[in-house]
């Protein structure tokens, strides 16, 4: 078995020498080349270049973001069913993906899950959501929830740390200096009336949105991996609706997803299991992928791609 291992050496939680430890359970299994990522986006060209040259597993050792470059760029090589398959290794401050996958949270042990599911051969394939022409693995926001990550990105390039002190202050500081102005969104459903005043809309392709520290985020507790994209969309961001909203998206849900209830408030619309849908803004609005800021925009067309990826897990 050939495999690739992509490291993203800035990640927050893994140092040089547990990098050359897991490379080196990991070389047990396979014949493995290891890639390290020198720049935004180096990780999709490291990863394409990998499928296009026959590697069996593209293994991503990073956050959310290396995670998702390796993936658009496993999907770019458009290799079908031979496809490599993903495996990932936390390395990140939150790692919601390899969390939603319910592999555990700490690099040695996630190799250890992944090193197991190699000796056995099993996988699952996993949906993705589809931005445009730029994949995602579990959520995506246009208005507010992309206008904090923004503020985040800015405050580590100045050189703090991303925790979860540092969210929650990014969250408060743009919605009170600017959050609660009327953007103009509307999502446009084929079949259904425009839904239209939108304030901030939430997709995801997986529960839960997030996470704030070891407390998972729930903004559509029913979405999954096997079915197609879900919405939650504020009508208003009046801030006792806004709160009555957070109250709801951090109380306790089942892990069981059939068993969770819907966010719910006179200013929520919700949508559950879209195969497609788009999004207009009458002004430019901010745009986040797997919690990666990458500018704005006025509109986006979002696809679910049912089954897109094996994932060694």
């Amino acid at each position: 078995m050939r495999g690739l291992l992509v490291v993203n050496p800035k990640a927050t939680t893994t140092s040089a020498r547990t990098r050359d430890v897991l490379a080196g359970a990991l070389r047990s299994e396979m014949e493995l080349t290891v890639g390290f990522t020198r720049r935004r986006g180096h990780g999709f060209d490291l990863a394409r270049d990998a499928a296009a040259g026959g590697v069996d597993v593209v293994v991503a050792l990073g956050g959310d973001g290396t995670v998702n470059e390796v993936v658009n760029g496993l999907m770019a090589a458009q290799r079908g069913p031979q496809t490599p398959a993903l495996a990932v290794v936390p390395g990140g401050s939150t790692n919601v993906f390899v969390r939603a996958l319910g592999l555990p949270r700490y690099a040695v042990d996630a190799t250890s899950v992944i090193l197991k599911a190699l000796r056995r051969g099993t996988s699952r394939r996993v949906s993705l959501g589809l931005a445009d022409d730029r994949y995602f693995t579990f959520c995506a926001g246009l208005g507010l929830d992309a206008a904090v990550v923004r503020r985040v990105e800015q405050a580590r390039r100045k050189g703090r740390r991303s925790t979860p002190g540092l969210y929650l202050r990014s969250t408060l500081g743009q919605y009170f200096v600017e959050g609660r102005r009327a953007p103009g969104i509307t999502l446009e459903q084929g079949g259904t009336e425009p839904a239209e005043g939108l304030a901030n809309v939430i997709v995801q392709n997986t529960a839960p949105w997030t996470y704030l520290g070891d407390r998972p985020i729930h903004a559509s507790p029913r979405a999954s991996f096997d079915s197609g994209l879900d919405v939650l969309a504020l009508q208003a961001l009046h801030l006792p609706s806004t709160l009555h909203t957070v109250t709801q998206m951090l109380a306790h849900q089942p892990d069981d997803p059939d068993e969770r209830g819907d966010v719910t408030g006179k200013k929520i619309m919700v949508r559950h299991d879209l195969a497609e849908f788009v999004v207009r803004c009458a002004t430019p609005q901010a745009f986040q992928l797997d919690g990666d800021y990458l500018g704005e925009r006025e509109k986006v067309k979002f696809t679910a791609v049912p089954g897109a990826l094996r994932v060694i897990c």
